[in-house]
């Protein structure tokens, strides 16, 4: 499962570029017009999902580090 999330992160990360490139050039052509709310707002989504997938792939080393128990080098609690 660890190797889909990473995946999808990296499609996902595409994306959201895609869609901040979309959202400079279309600002800059606009000549001071307002760019349409569904193209301001299209790169929230992809970021939302980095979010979520970047948290995961930042908290699995420590889940797999507690779930494998105590390490031989660590120190012991006395």
């Amino acid at each position: 499962m660890s190797k889909w999330i990473r995946q999808i992160h990296r499609w996902v990360s595409l994306a959201f570029t895609l869609a901040v490139i979309a959202n400079i050039v279309v600002m800059s052509m606009g000549q001071g017009q307002q760019p349409p709310s569904w193209l301001t707002y299209s790169p929230l989504l992809p970021l939302a999902f980095l979010l979520f997938t970047g948290l995961y792939m930042f908290v699995l080393p420590y889940a797999r580090k507690r779930r494998s128990g105590p390490n031989s080098s660590a120190p012991l609690d006395t």
